[in-house]
C-alpha cells in the first residue's frame, strides 16, 4: 500500500505488524483535559490505559504534553532517528 502523496513510501509490512500486535483496550475520557485540543486527550487516555509508554505524532498539541504521567510524544523522525536507527 502507498500513499499517493509519498509514492516511494510502501506501508504494507508496517500495516501488517500492526495488524498482527494490534490490541484493543476500553478507554474512559480523562478527568480533566491535558492537551489544548481536547479531541487529543483521548490518545493520552489510550496510552495510559494500554501502560503505553511512547506515542508517534506531529500533533502540537500532543509534542506539549510530552511527558505527562510518563509518557512520551515524540515525532515520527525522533522516533526513527531514536528507536530505529540507534
Amino acid at each position: 500500500m502507498t500513499d499517493p502523496k509519498y509514492p516511494d513510501v510502501d506501508l504494507t509490512a508496517l500495516l501488517e505488524l500492526v495488524v498482527i500486535a494490534a490490541e484493543m483496550h476500553q478507554v474512559e475520557p480523562l478527568p480533566e483535559s491535558v492537551c489544548v485540543d481536547p479531541d487529543d486527550d483521548k490518545f493520552i487516555a489510550c496510552a495510559l490505559v494500554s501502560g503505553s509508554k511512547l506515542i508517534v505524532s506531529g500533533d502540537k498539541h500532543l509534542l506539549d504534553v510530552d511527558g505527562y504521567r510518563g509518557v512520551e510524544v515524540l515525532k515520527p523522525r525522533a522516533f526513527v532517528d531514536t528507536y530505529l536507527f540507534n
